[in-house]
């Protein structure tokens, strides 16, 4: 395969998720997928990540857009670029989240959870590297694999990890990463009790179906990218590549949070 060829096959995205406006720090990391994606000569996906329709507004969708476009950020795929394809729009593709729900519950990777914050926060169990507190192996149902009948759309449902299982992947900014099971995180929720898949589930879905080759997001979301290695190796697609960039923070040092919009000062 010639170099040019191996170039066109990158494919990367820009996945906003439009609960409100856009900061610098999203504007950095947007503004490296998008070289990453030129400099390889390929494409950028355009997604909105509106799965939370109580936090998610098409006024901040339009502004992002704007913002990123008076940024000279372009895209391939996604709203405005006309063609066959776009916009993507998660809130718009629930049938395909559900799909992939079902075949995790037939498979027997998922179970069905209501139990609640109290009763996972009462094991004290926190994660090694934040305050999240870990799903107790305790409070697991018995492996069960579940006709599409059984299957409940409106409760929580979980992913079943391997306790201790290692996991790893080479990451293109900061080298080897390596999680463990039951320390780093457990059991995840892929789909909620609102009816609508999580973010793990939503992202690897839309990542595999519209053929991401890496992808470029912050590094307080290497976790994340360990959670869903494991959901990618389930359902036996290939994992993508990760890229994880560096937070801005505010003078205080502070992650930055969407409330403090001040791209007119932004230099990149």
């Amino acid at each position: 395969m010639s170099e040019d060829k191996q170039q066109k096959t990158y494919r990367g995205r820009i996945a906003p998720t439009p609960s409100g406006y856009l900061h610098e720090g999203h504007a950095s990391t947007f503004k490296i997928a998008w070289s990453r994606a030129r400099e390889r000569n390929g494409d950028i996906v355009y997604r909105n990540d509106d799965l939370d329709k109580l936090r998610c507004q098409s006024e901040f969708s339009q502004a992002a857009m704007q913002d990123l476009k008076s940024l000279k950020i372009n895209w391939d795929e996604g709203p405005d670029c006309g063609g066959e394809y776009g916009p993507y729009n998660q809130s718009e593709r629930a049938d395909k989240y559900t799909a992939v729900l079902l075949q995790l519950a037939k498979e027997g990777f998922v179970y069905p959870c209501e139990k609640s914050r109290k009763e996972i926060q009462s094991f004290g169990m926190k994660a090694k590297a934040d305050n999240e507190y870990l799903f107790p192996q305790e409070l697991r149902p018995v492996p069960v694999q579940y006709e599409k009948a059984e299957v409940n759309l409106n409760t929580n449902w979980r992913f079943r990890t391997k306790w201790s299982e290692k996991v790893s992947f080479l990451d293109g900014q900061k080298g080897e990463q390596n999680f463990e099971v039951g320390k780093d995180f457990s059991d995840f929720l892929v789909w909620r009790k609102d009816g609508f898949a999580s973010y793990e589930l939503a992202t690897v879905v839309d990542d595999y179906l519209m053929e991401i080759s890496e992808i470029v997001r912050g590094v307080d979301l290497l976790v994340s990218s360990a959670r869903q290695c494991l959901l990618f190796d389930s359902l036996k697609w290939s994992r993508p590549d990760f890229y994880h960039c560096e937070l801005l923070l505010t003078k205080e040092g502070n992650k930055m949070s969407k409330s403090e919009r001040n791209l007119p000062r932004l230099i990149l």
